[in-house]
């Protein structure tokens, strides 16, 4: 069983907590990604694991022993780290052999290990070849072998692509998560690229200041992020994030009003400051309204940046302020970060300086405390109002 359990586990360096009361629960068979900003605390959690650091505080159980102070090669474990160390003086058989021939394995077992590795990896016909004549991604390949042929418990990884160019990334993750099919092995992986961990990961965990934000399956934290940091880091481009006031009517900001049934808000009522999330894929033109199914009232901004991006455009908005009901005000000059960021199709015809309406999807939109940055709520409930105004209005449509 590669199951891998930390429980209050902290380190401190001097003055500096690293990491803070960590709690994770790692299922035999699971690949886990940690992934945060550097200096989160993630390697530091990684190695903790490894044994190449002693946590201050908790305790490291790896599948159901307690391995807290027990040396690397003790705990069954492999890692592969960012850094391809292979023995230039050595061809791919024996970088990938080394490891055994120390622990004295016999030739036959050696060899079954390392034709299956090579067999796994896709690199059977270089086993004679020295590191200095393979690409990038073939001696990363033989690395993540060496760590294979051990046929440990548990494979941590400390951002193994990094040194990669980006199409070999794409490409590696692809093959790691086929290796992790082919092997049905834990594998705790090591990222500060967010895309990694989306798309290779059963589960995620992120982390900021030493700290676990949140762990679950990657559309659970992109769709329902347990803070305003999570919300923030999952997801490229970056959730747009607006400061507003609770009201009893919804959430008024500096530029517009959203309506919503601030009575279903548990803990939260009028006069509370919160924070309004939403996702650039989740503002749409006042046009394109019509497709969703609830979608909030209009309001206007101005075209300010417009990046094409080949399968869809980044449009950067400057919204208007409230003066004047909202209606034909002046531009407010707006810092960039404050600025809302749009993703609309590729035919969508946009200028540079235009005026549009906008709306949300309310249905899509967060709310997070201002104070602490927790999440309040995730989709906004229409006031029954509104949707009683809705339903009268498609009656009217259906007796003309």
């Amino acid at each position: 069983m590669g199951d891998v359990i930390l429980e209050h586990v902290t380190k401190r360096y001097a003055d500096v907590t690293a990491v803070e009361d960590m709690n994770l629960d790692i299922r035999d068979g699971e690949f886990v990604t940690l992934v945060g900003p550097s200096g989160c605390g993630k390697s530091t959690t990684l190695e903790t694991i490894a044994g190449l650091t002693i946590p201050s505080e908790g305790t490291i159980t790896i599948a159901d022993r307690e391995v807290t102070k027990l040396p690397p090669k003790d705990r069954g474990i492999a890692m592969v780290f960012q850094n391809i160390a292979l023995f230039p003086h050595m061809d791919v058989y024996d970088n990938i052999s080394f490891g055994l021939r120390l622990r004295d394995f016999d030739k036959e077992e050696i060899d079954r290990r390392v034709n299956r590795a090579t067999e796994i990896l896709q690199i059977q016909g270089m086993t004679d070849r020295m590191p200095d004549e393979l690409s990038g991604g073939q001696r990363q390949r033989v690395a993540i072998g060496r760590a294979i042929v051990r046929e440990p418990e548990v494979f941590l990884m400390d951002e193994p692509l990094a040194n990669l160019d980006a199409k070999l990334r794409v490409h590696m993750r692809t093959e790691l998560q086929r290796l992790h099919k082919e092997l049905e092995t834990t594998i705790i992986y090591v990222t500060h690229d967010q895309a990694e961990a989306m798309t290779m990961s059963d589960r995620i965990a992120v982390l900021n200041e030493g700290k676990l934000q949140q762990i679950a399956a990657p559309l659970t934290c992109y769709n329902e992020p347990a803070n305003r940091f999570v919300a923030g880091f999952i997801g490229s481009p970056s959730m747009n994030f607006l400061e507003g006031e609770l009201t009893a009517d919804g959430i008024v900001t500096d530029d517009f009003a959203v309506e919503f049934d601030v009575a279903a808000l548990d803990g939260y009522g009028p006069g509370d400051a919160v924070t309004l999330g939403v996702r650039p894929e989740d503002v749409h033109l006042e046009e394109n309204a019509g497709e969703l199914a609830h979608p909030t009232a209009a309001f206007p901004a101005q075209n300010d940046v417009i990046e094409p991006m080949g399968d869809e455009i980044f449009v950067y908005l400057i919204v208007h302020d409230l003066e004047g009901g909202g209606q034909e005000g002046a531009v407010t000059e707006r810092d960039p970060d404050e600025q809302v960021l749009m993703s609309v199709d590729p035919d969508t015809d946009v200028g540079m300086d235009e005026r549009v309406s906008i709306v949300f999807d309310r249905s899509r939109l967060h709310l997070f405390d201002t104070g602490t940055g927790d999440a309040i709520t995730h989709g906004l409930v229409q006031p029954a109002r509104d949707v009683d105004r809705r339903a009268r209005g498609a009656e009217s449509e259906g007796d003309d």
